[in-house]
């Protein structure tokens, strides 16, 4: 019952990576040998050059391998698998050219080759990466590498992951049936587990189990999990408390060798929250430095035909710590802490207001808007001198987003959302803005605190990036 069908996609790519790397070192060869008119500083015959190569390759895929390459993770999150190609191709590179330096003998022809194979190396895993993602879900539609699961439990967490999990082409996943009591406010397709087997097994096999909730009988759990390692197909227990499991778990024996998983809020601490400064620093200052002739025609225009040149506002940050975030001012200042309803009130149209928030908290042509503001807003260059709060220390690059003290009332759980600095952008900007709504926003910050990674930071920058060129959401 156990499903192949990832070990093979992994030797699918294992293969693939092997041939693009070969492709990209064999057409960096021909590049600068045949075809350039540079005399070369070591003449090497392009078979002794293949077969050396070739006997190396299996280390650099082996790094791959390390790096997670092969593994689903990875390989099926589009952003996380660019970066660590990049980052492989660069270890395998440096390998090689280690042992070039090692050896009596050169194996590179000339100093261009390895960067000309490393360049052509990168473009070709990319474009192979692609397109084997395009063709395992061509075959996903043809109901081929398809994983069949059994979901356990009657809560809102298997109606959700139900849901996610419809579109077999998209997730790669078949849910079979969901077993549960049916006396419950969820839909349920098997009242236990004997009879979803009954009725399953005969026509699909079965290659998972996700359980998502325990049973107060010891046995009916001892029972779901001897069912999964007999027949060797996979078992995922996703816990009903989703919160206590997520961010930094370590497990350590206590007294006795008891086991015990110790909870963190965050895994952003220790050597991570160190790199993560120097990292907003080094940025924060490079970005003031090149943006600097914008940022003073900014605030110079803003001076002229703007209402002021700074807007300065009290947000919350890490650790409840209230501070002053400093954005080029889009409104004017006479509408400086007040609701959008004050606001309209004030100016004598308290119909707009309603329109406001009808609107998704927004209004075009929104009259407490300078002329200047509009453009500032949906170019989110309003945003820059937020790299001040940077430097100094209250923002970060990259986090949650920094409320007001009122908004963040409003969320239960803001004490999670304060376990790390405010960001300038976060996965709430390049997933939608304001597209989505509050709560939704909120949660994505949640997800943000509880699976800090650094490679993520990059991940949002990039993205980021294209959102604020694409000027996505900004209103």
């Amino acid at each position: 019952m156990k499903s192949n069908y990832s070990f093979i996609y992994g030797l699918f790519l294992m293969l693939g990576d092997f041939l693009a790397l070969v492709t990209a070192f064999v057409a960096a060869f021909i590049f600068r040998v045949s075809l350039s008119d540079v005399p070369i500083a070591n003449p090497i015959g392009s078979v002794e050059y293949l077969r050396v190569f070739i006997t190396l390759l299996p280390f650099w895929i082996l790094i791959f391998g390390l790096l997670g390459l092969y593994n689903s993770n990875i390989y099926e999150k589009r952003f996380s698998e660019f970066g660590r190609l990049g980052l492989g191709s660069f270890i395998g590179l440096l390998f090689v050219v280690f042992y070039d330096f090692l050896l009596i003998d050169p194996i590179f022809p000339a100093k261009l080759v390895p960067i000309y194979g490393f360049a052509l190396a990168f473009v070709l895993l990319v474009i192979f990466r692609n397109l084997a993602r395009s063709i395992r879900s061509t075959l996903f539609s043809y109901n081929i590498g398809i994983t069949n699961i059994l979901i356990v439990g009657n809560t809102g967490t298997s109606d959700e992951l139900r849901q996610s999990l419809r579109n077999s082409r998209q997730s790669g996943y078949r849910v079979l049936g969901v077993v549960g009591d049916a006396r419950r406010q969820f839909h349920v397709d098997y009242g236990s587990f004997d009879e979803a087997l009954e009725a399953i097994t005969p026509k699909h096999p079965i290659n998972g189990i996700f359980q998502t909730e325990l049973y107060s009988l010891e046995e009916r759990n001892r029972q779901i999990l001897d069912y999964a390692q007999e027949n060797h197909i996979s078992y995922r227990f996703i816990p009903g408390n989703t919160e206590l499991f997520v961010g930094n778990i370590d497990v350590e024996l206590f007294r006795n060798g008891l086991p015990v998983i110790a909870v963190r809020q965050t895994p952003l601490f220790g050597w991570g929250s160190v790199v993560k400064r120097i990292f907003d620093i080094i940025v924060a200052t490079i970005a003031l430095i090149v943006l600097s002739p914008l940022f003073l025609l900014i605030a110079l225009i803003n001076a002229v035909v703007g209402d002021g040149v700074f807007f300065k506002h009290i947000r919350l940050t890490r650790y409840n710590h209230r501070f002053r975030v400093y954005k080029f001012r889009t409104q004017y200042a006479k509408y400086d802490g007040t609701t959008p309803e004050e606001a309209f009130a004030l100016m004598g149209k308290p119909e707009l207001a309603v329109k406001y928030r009808q609107n998704g908290d927004s209004l075009p042509n929104d009259p407490r808007i300078t002329p200047i503001g509009s453009f500032l807003r949906s170019t989110s260059l309003d945003e820059l001198p937020q790299l001040i709060n940077v430097l100094k220390g209250d923002l970060s690059l990259v986090g949650p987003r920094a409320l007001i003290p009122q908004e963040l009332e409003q969320f239960k759980k803001r004490h999670t959302i304060l376990s790390v600095k405010s960001g300038m952008t976060g996965l709430a900007v390049v997933s939608g803005r304001r597209d989505i709504s509050f709560e939704e926003r909120r949660k994505l910050d949640m997800y943000y605190v509880q699976n800090w990674s650094f490679w993520m930071d990059i991940t949002i920058i990039l993205k980021t990036i294209r959102v604020v060129l694409a000027r996505s959401g900004a209103r």
